[in-house]
């Protein structure tokens, strides 16, 4: 089975720091972006591996919405 989940990577002085919103706890890091990219993808699966069809299907009847914002900062 295929799902779509989001996941940020954020640039860090050691490199990449990448977790998935949906998915507490599941994060993972790499020294270039591919690699993060790499690595939270597999850490996302064996995340997912773990739980059983019903924890899987409550976890995407939760919505989680990602955007910009723009503030003004006085």
């Amino acid at each position: 089975m295929s799902y779509r989940l989001t996941a940020v990577i954020e640039k860090d002085t050691d490199g990449y720091y990448a977790y998935c919103p949906t998915l507490t706890g599941c994060q993972s890091q790499g020294d270039t972006l591919e690699e993060a990219q790499d690595n939270i993808r597999e850490a996302i699966v064996l995340y997912l591996e773990t739980l059983t069809s019903d924890e899987r299907k409550s976890l995407f009847d939760r919505e989680v919405t990602t955007m910009m914002m723009e503030v003004q900062v006085a």
